[in-house]
């Protein structure tokens, strides 16, 4: 069995739609690095930098990253629809997967923790970091929505697991508001992605 852990609100979200577009059992662990407790501890035994989402393979194997996660996923089961079938298709995909992780997560990362970039202590300092790399998040998600047209969907005619990250990735630091501005048909297509099947459970216990 699988062994995802995660938290309300997290990355984790994209990773249980996707093994339920797998259709495999799992065992889903409360656990994050801001919540003390038996699940963070767990955590710890299987990932030291207690990140999530993290997966636990049936093989004892682990996964993190969620772009690595959700790669596996759909190259371990190429019948679930997580990646396109077409080679070409599946490059870009993968490609727009290691984007958000690569650039939208990393300048997240600045925006909740700007301390880890600055060699002060100075809250001012600090409030001009987290402005400009949430000025540079919102960048990229403009970049993103540009490069990567949906056909209906990112995936092709079905969601699959760039719509996943990229529907769980938008909802931090202000990004969905900037794109109903900057980009609308984007973030109508994000709309879109929630209320979708493969999706619409999961977003209702992660953002209830």
């Amino acid at each position: 069995m699988f062994i995802l852990y995660g938290a309300q609100s997290s990355g984790a979200a994209a990773v249980e739609a996707a093994l339920g577009m797998v259709n495999v059992p799992f065992r889903l662990v409360d656990a994050a690095s801001w919540q003390p407790g038996p699940g963070l501890d767990e955590l710890r035994q299987v990932n030291p930098l207690a990140q999530i989402p993290t997966l636990v393979l049936p093989d004892d194997s682990v996964l993190s990253e969620s772009a690595a996660i959700l790669i596996h996923l759909g190259l371990a089961y190429p019948d679930s629809g997580l990646l396109p079938t077409d080679a070409s298709q599946r490059a870009q995909a993968i490609r727009g997967l290691v984007y958000i992780t690569a650039n939208c997560y990393a300048a997240i990362g600045v925006i909740d923790y700007p301390e880890r970039w600055t060699e002060t202590t100075d809250e001012q300092e600090h409030a001009r970091v987290k402005q400009g790399a949430r000025q540079r998040l919102h960048g990229l998600w403009d970049i993103f929505a540009d490069t990567f047209p949906a056909t209906p969907f990112l995936n092709g005619e079905q969601p699959g697991a760039l719509d996943l990250l990229a529907v769980v990735v938008s909802k931090w630091s202000g990004t969905r508001a900037h794109l109903a501005q900057s980009r609308p048909a984007f973030s109508d297509l994000l709309k879109h992605i929630e209320q979708h099947p493969v999706f619409a459970t999961v977003n209702a216990r992660y953002w209830p």
